[in-house]
């Protein structure tokens, strides 16, 4: 009796581990046969995927070029006679455009060719375009070796190009594309941007394919010895610790949760504080022009609402977005003149208050030789305006003078912007540098006002943000000996 149960239990654990070990492996043959039919697909699909994407890459590239080149031929184009350094500057920007795209090690050849009074003017460097804008530039004769092949098929596809207006991207060698993107500045075809451009990504699909072969094989030896694992260790052992880290991580996940909802509403208060602030003093400027227009003062009070109107779009803007893109703050699409925002910001906006004799004076100083930077117009404003703002609410005095004075060395290309008060000065602790170097009061939460929990201590970070992270300028703050303090913008031209 005994003996047969024994045998019993015997036979029925042999039975258990003959059942486990054809459980494993049928399981072990389908991963098998799975991974070749997966590798199989993702061959064909990373095949078909990068010749899409080969054409795709090519076309965008050569369009965002053409695009380039059409906006600097847009803004820069020669109106009047320019100076040595300004042809110099116009050859060099386009110059910058051309050696980008020859250094991709994709781009093998890139060039206008433009049509002026049915002549042919190929194009591959800043001072041929320049030359071809100033009319000095000779037409193509045929007897240059360079850009051969795409002069051939520009002229083949000549007519096409010019009625269609639409991009060719012809393959060649199933490796090169050849592609001619019209180029239509300010919307008149005058030629086509030529490009061949020779994509390669098959190293993606050498590493794609080694990368799913090591996690097959690594997919497989887990499962063996997840099988082996799970036969020896207790259930109960691995239900108990799953559970205390499953609840370790909630409670971790739901901490940072809680910190990270936090630091952004804080910081989504501060900004819908201060573009409140300035929204609502400028829609008040808005309203009185609106209400003092007549026939006689339509035309500078339709400018001037235009400008604020332009500047609270600039405030909606930076509501929506908490890092913008850079182009959108500097561009060589911008051609901003400093002074003129100055002058706008001081007679505009801060002389424009009722109480404006008692509280504070202006004393404004501008160099007429400051040269336009390449930053939006309203960017210049959300820092300037801040500095300014500082003097007249932290001077603690019953009157302000604050002087504002423009300068430009033209020895070492660089712009200076003072902004000056005879207030009480900055605190000395305001005036300490953090472990990054970055003066304290130019960082988040720092205030010179004297009551706290105002929503202060924002002014100058923004300017700051602005002024040095994104426009790559310099911001400096020092107290003066008579009295007050002095802001110092230095612009590298």
């Amino acid at each position: 009796m005994i003996k047969e149960r024994i045998l019993g239990k015997l036979s029925e654990y042999r039975f258990e581990i003959r059942h486990i070990t054809v459980l494993f492996i049928v399981f072990i043959m389908f991963q098998v046969i799975l991974a070749f039919v997966q590798k199989s697909s993702l061959d064909e699909f990373l095949v078909d995927t990068q010749n899409w994407y080969k054409k795709h890459s090519a076309e965008r590239l050569a369009i965002v070029t053409s695009t380039s080149i059409e906006l600097m031929f847009e803004n820069l184009f020669l109106y009047k006679e320019l100076s040595p350094s300004e042809q110099n500057q116009i050859i060099s920007s386009f110059n910058v455009i051309f050696k980008q795209q020859l250094l991709q090690k994709s781009v093998n050849d890139i060039c206008l060719f433009l049509i002026k009074k049915n002549s042919l003017y190929t194009v591959d460097s800043g001072q041929e375009l320049y030359s071809y804008l100033s009319s000095d530039l000779r037409p193509y004769e045929g007897t240059e070796n360079l850009h051969t092949e795409g002069v051939e098929l520009f002229l083949s596809l000549k007519e096409k190009m010019e009625s269609e207006e639409v991009i060719y991207s012809g393959l060649k060698n199933n490796l090169t594309f050849n592609i001619l993107v019209p180029f239509v500045p300010n919307g008149e075809y005058i030629g086509v941007m030529y490009m061949k451009i020779t994509p390669d990504f098959s190293f993606v699909s050498q590493d794609v394919s080694t990368s799913f072969d090591n996690v097959s094989v690594l997919y497989s030896s887990l499962i063996f010895l997840g099988l082996i694992g799970i036969y020896f260790v207790s259930s109960q052992a691995v239900k108990e610790r799953n559970k205390a880290q499953k609840d370790l991580f909630e409670e971790h996940q739901e901490h940072i949760t809680e910190q990270i909802q936090h630091e952004k509403e804080s910081l989504f208060t501060k900004r819908i504080y201060h573009t409140h602030h300035k929204a609502e003093k400028i829609m008040g400027f808005i309203k009185h022009d609106i209400r003092q227009m007549d026939n006689n003062n339509i035309e500078a009070i339709k400018t001037r609402v235009i400008t604020y109107s332009n500047f609270i779009s600039r405030i909606i803007y930076d509501m929506k977005w908490y890092d913008q893109p850079v182009n959108t703050i500097i561009n060589n699409m911008f051609r901003t003149e400093i002074n003129k925002v100055i002058n706008f910001i001081v007679d505009y906006l801060f002389l424009r208050i009722s109480s404006k004799n008692d509280m504070f004076n202006f004393n404004v100083e501008l160099d007429e030789n400051l040269p336009l930077v390449n930053v939006n117009e309203f960017v210049v404003w959300e820092i300037l305006e801040p500095i300014i703002q500082n003097s007249i609410d932290h001077g603690n005095k019953s009157s302000i003078d604050i002087s504002i004075k423009t300068e430009y060395d033209s020895k070492k290309h660089k712009s200076r912007i003072i902004i000056a008060d005879n207030g009480v000065g900055i605190k000395k602790e305001l005036l300490e540098t953090d472990k990054n170097g970055v003066l304290k009061i130019f960082l988040e939460n720092q205030s010179t006002k004297e009551v706290e929990g105002t929503n202060s201590g924002y002014g100058c970070y923004i300017a700051y943000q602005m002024a040095v992270e994104k426009c790559g300028w310099d911001l400096d703050v020092e107290n003066l000996d008579e009295g007050g303090c002095k802001f110092t913008l230095t612009i590298q031209n």
